[in-house]
Order: structure tokens, then sequence, then C-alpha cells
């Protein structure tokens, strides 16, 4: 018998191994949209000046 035929296929290289619970476009976030760059750049500047100033 060859062993190694039998089981479950093997998945992809790159492909994760399950689906997030909260990804864009599922039903915790239905409308499927990801933050533009510009609104993540300036929530990660805000959150530096924070640090700076409490540092």
């Amino acid at each position: 018998m060859n062993y190694g035929k039998s089981g479950t296929p093997k998945g992809g290289k790159r492909e994760p191994r399950h689906a997030e619970h909260n990804a864009p476009g599922t039903s915790k976030k239905p409308f499927g949209q990801r933050p533009d760059k510009a609104e993540l750049l300036a929530r990660l500047k805000a959150a530096a000046e924070a640090a700076k100033k409490d540092a």
C-alpha cells in the first residue's frame, strides 16, 4: 500500500492555515474595506508622539 497517497492533501505553500475571524468582508466586518494608508500613518504618528510625551 502506498501510504504517501493516503490522508488529506497538503495545502498550498503560502496559504494560511485558517481564515481570520475578523477579516475584511466577513460577517464581523461586513463592508470589507480596509483602512487607507494615510489613516494608518496618522494613527502611528499620533501613537509615537504620545509615547514620546509619556517617556
